[in-house]
C-alpha cells in the first residue's frame, strides 16, 4: 500500500463532486433519478371547481421541448437534478420581456455566489453570477435540505466520511489491479547492499509490478522473498465493496437492486413513492414559485404529468380499468385517453342491467328493460310542482284521505249484504 492511501486511511479523503462521481453505487442512483426525473413532462392546470383542466402554454414548451437556450428541456432538468444532489442546489435564469417568459437558462452551481444581509429573521440576498447580480425572484432555485431558503445541502456534504470509505476502497482495489495482483512481501539479504544495488533492485521490483508485462526478477545469491500475509480488508474486499454501494444507495434512498438491474415490482414502487415523488414535488415547488404570475397563482399550477411512470404492465392495467368501469367509476372515453387512444365521444356511465345508463351532462337515464328513456330533470321539476301544490293547498291531502275513507266505509257496509 503506498504512502498516499496509507494517509488515505488513516486521515480520510476530502470528498468532491468528481471523486464521488468515481463511486459507481453513488453515481447510478444519482444518474437513475436525474434520468427519470427529466423524462416526465410538466404541464400546466387550472383550477375550475372541482376539475383540472390541461391548459396550454409556452412555458410548458420551455420546460419539457426547447428552453430557448443551449440545452433541451430533458438536459435542463437533468442539469438541475445533478447540481440539487452533488451540489448546493439547481439554479436556472428566467429571461423575461415583460411579463412573459422568453427562455431558461442553465447555471452550474459552482458558478454562483450570493450576498446577504445579516438578518437572521427577514432574511434578503441577491444572486450573483461572474461579477452580475440578479433579483433571486428571476431564478428557479432547487435546493435539497435547505435552512435558508439561499442554498442547499449536498448529499456530499452531508455524507462525507461514508463517501470517504467508498472512495478509499475504490481506491485501494485500483492499487492492487495496477500491480497485476502479485502477492506483497518484503526482500531478505545476506548481506549489506550498496546503494547502486538498492537502486537497481527497486526499479525491477517495480517493473514486476507495473502490470505492463511478464516481468520477471532474479534474486542474486543471498537474498530472498518472504511473503507477506494477506489483510481481512484484500481477503474481504468483494463483500465490502457489496457493504459499501448498499449504504450509498440508502444515503440517496434507491433501491439497491435498481441499480443492479434486478429490481421487483415492489422495488420500483419504493423507488418512484419515496424518491422520484419527493424530488418532482421538490421541482414542482420551485417551478410554479418562480414562473406563475402573482394572478395566476392559486389559480393555477405546474405538476408532473405521472401517468406514464406510474403505469404498470398491460395485463394489470387492463383489469384496473375493467374493474374501474364495471364499477361505474370509469368511463371508456377516460381510459382511452389514458392509453393515448382516439375517444368515441361516449359519455355514458355503464351500469348494471337492472340500472340502466346514466348520462350525466344530459341528466337522462337509459333503462335497458324497458326501452326508455327518463328525464331526471323533467322528473325532479314535476317532483317540486307537486310539492309546491301541495304547500298551497293543504286541505287537498285531507279531502283526499276522507274521500279514501267514505270509499273504505261503503265498500265495509256493502260487503256485508253481498254475503248474505
Amino acid at each position: 500500500m503506498n504512502e498516499a492511501l496509507l494517509r488515505a486511511f488513516i486521515y480520510g479523503v476530502e470528498m468532491d463532486r468528481e471523486k464521488a462521481m468515481n463511486i459507481p453505487s453513488l453515481a447510478g442512483a444519482i444518474l437513475k433519478i436525474a434520468d427519470t426525473v427529466a423524462a416526465i413532462p410538466i404541464k400546466l392546470y387550472k383550477r375550475n371547481g372541482d376539475k383540472n383542466e390541461v391548459v396550454e402554454d409556452e412555458r410548458t414548451v420551455l420546460l419539457n421541448e426547447d428552453t430557448g437556450d443551449t440545452l433541451d428541456g430533458y438536459q435542463f432538468k437533468h442539469a438541475l437534478i445533478m447540481d440539487y444532489f452533488l451540489g448546493k442546489g439547481g439554479y436556472a435564469y428566467i429571461n423575461k420581456s415583460g411579463r412573459k417568459i422568453e427562455s431558461l437558462h442553465y447555471v452550474k452551481e459552482s458558478n454562483i455566489s450570493f450576498r446577504e444581509n445579516a438578518d437572521v429573521i427577514f432574511k434578503d440576498y441577491q444572486i450573483m453570477v461572474q461579477g452580475n447580480t440578479y433579483d433571486p425572484e428571476d431564478w428557479i432555485r432547487l435546493l435539497r435540505n435547505t435552512e435558508d431558503g439561499i442554498r442547499g445541502k449536498s448529499i456530499i456534504e452531508e455524507n462525507k466520511e461514508s463517501l470517504s470509505v467508498a472512495y478509499t476502497a475504490l481506491k485501494f482495489e485500483k492499487n492492487l489491479v495496477s500491480k497485476g495482483g502479485n502477492k506483497k512481501g518484503f526482500l531478505k539479504s545476506e548481506r549489506r547492499l550498496k546503494k547502486e544495488q538498492m537502486d537497481e533492485l527497486k526499479a525491477a521490483w517495480k517493473e514486476l509490478y507495473s502490470n505492463n508485462g511478464e516481468n520477471v526478477v532474479i534474486l542474486n545469491e543471498g537474498m530472498d522473498f518472504k511473503e507477506a500475509s494477506n489483510t481481512s480488508v484484500e481477503m474481504q474486499l468483494n463483500e465490502n465493496k457489496k457493504t459499501n454501494g448498499i449504504e450509498v444507495c440508502k444515503i440517496v434512498g434507491t433501491p439497491p437492486a435498481m441499480i443492479e438491474g434486478k429490481a421487483t415490482e415492489r422495488d420500483e414502487k419504493i423507488f418512484i413513492k419515496y424518491e422520484i415523488n419527493n424530488v418532482l414535488k421538490a421541482l414542482e415547488t420551485a417551478i410554479n414559485r418562480a414562473m406563475l404570475l402573482e394572478s395566476e397563482k392559486g389559480e393555477y399550477y405546474f405538476e408532473a404529468d405521472t401517468d406514464d411512470l406510474n403505469r404498470s404492465d398491460i395485463e394489470k392495467r387492463y383489469a384496473a380499468y375493467g374493474t374501474g368501469i364495471e364499477k361505474g367509476f370509469l368511463q371508456v372515453d377516460e381510459v382511452r385517453k389514458k392509453e393515448k387512444m382516439p375517444q368515441l365521444g361516449v359519455e355514458f356511465i355503464k351500469l348494471g342491467l337492472n340500472d340502466g345508463l346514466l348520462d350525466p351532462v344530459a341528466n337522462k337515464v337509459y333503462v335497458l328493460n324497458t326501452n326508455k328513456t327518463i328525464d331526471l330533470n323533467k322528473l325532479r321539476k314535476g317532483e317540486e310542482e307537486g310539492e309546491l301544490n301541495l304547500e298551497n293547498n293543504p286541505s287537498s291531502l285531507t279531502d283526499t284521505s276522507m274521500q279514501s275513507g267514505e270509499i273504505a266505509g261503503q265498500s265495509g257496509t256493502e260487503e256485508p249484504e253481498k254475503n248474505l
